[in-house]
């Protein structure tokens, strides 16, 4: 049944011409929102980038140059339980900054990524090549905001990070055994303090079976920092805020380790995390953004 236009007597209308005109005007505007929804694809539609992409050049960590392996070795090593609830008591009782997003943007403009072997373009290229590779297939405007920012927790390294580690990289569950799936291996995790620790060294550590994401600790970095702060200040759908949170976690999305924690929510939450990852992941070869003509473009 198609829309109709309902008129309060109590109201004056146009008359004639004008009346026409302004019914004219009406449905042009049902119909570019009409034909606005049917250009949306659905998340789970097969992204063109995904077909495009020779996936064997992304994520070529085994060549990668020293600066992403001792990264991960740094990370590796300090990602302790311990940090980790240190991390999270500094998060509910500092306020860090106040910006709008594009600002928030331009701050990261300084920062190249010392754990992703595939690009050294700066986080704001990177975050408008996400944005834009989704917005060209036609994906929902909640997912193309998604793209757009979904690196910005990279912005505690401005405001009391202790490295790089605790900002970047793939993440991973702590308080219970390091998967031999997480990238370089378990080995990588030898000097952790929590490596030979009694119950974090085994499979469910401080958790139990099926307990559900959610109730995880990852690895602190840019991921859960940006997840605790969107969750309660915005409208997103879960799908992005499963995609913010998880985007880093390769071990999970893209390995297959960590499944038994899994509750039935998170069986939806996977499907909408991979949906998400080639825009992610493979727009990191695409042509560089150009920054000020897509900001002026954007302008209301």
């Amino acid at each position: 049944m198609s829309p109709a236009l309902v008129c309060d007597p109590s109201v004056s209308q146009p008359q004639g011409g004008h009346a026409l005109e302004d019914l004219s005007d009406k449905i042009d505007a049902v119909n570019v929102l009409k034909a606005n929804v049917k250009k949306e694809k659905g998340l789970y539609e097969n992204s063109q980038l995904d077909k495009e992409k020779d996936k064997s050049q992304f994520r070529r960590y085994e060549e990668a140059c020293n600066r992403v392996k001792a990264f991960y070795r740094e990370q590796h090593t300090k990602q302790t339980v311990a940090y980790n609830l240190k991390a999270r008591q500094a998060f509910h009782s500092k306020t860090r900054a106040n910006m709008t997003i594009w600002e928030a943007m331009e701050k990261l403009n300084t920062l190249i990524d010392e754990s992703d072997p595939d690009t050294s373009l700066s986080q704001i290229e990177h975050l408008l090549q996400s944005a834009e590779a989704i917005r060209r297939d036609g994906k929902p405007r909640w997912m193309q905001l998604t793209g757009l920012i979904h690196d910005l927790g990279k912005l505690l390294y401005f405001f009391g990070a202790e490295g790089q580690w605790d900002i970047v990289g793939d993440t991973f569950p702590v308080g219970c055994a390091f998967d031999d799936r997480i990238i370089y291996g378990r080995e990588s995790f030898e000097n952790n303090p929590d490596y030979g620790h009694e119950i974090y060294r085994t499979k469910f550590g401080i958790y139990s079976p099926r307990c559900g994401l959610d109730n995880l600790m990852l690895s602190w970095g840019h991921d859960e920092y940006l997840y605790h702060v969107v969750k309660d200040q915005s409208t997103l759908p879960p799908e992005a805020l499963a995609m913010i949170r998880y985007h880093s976690f390769y071990p999970w999305h893209a390995a297959g380790a960590y499944h038994e924690f899994m509750d039935d929510r998170d069986q939806e939450m996977l499907q909408a995390v991979k949906a998400f990852n080639p825009y992610d992941l493979y727009s990191k070869s695409d042509n560089i953004p150009k920054v000020e003509e897509l900001k002026v473009s954007n302008l209301p």
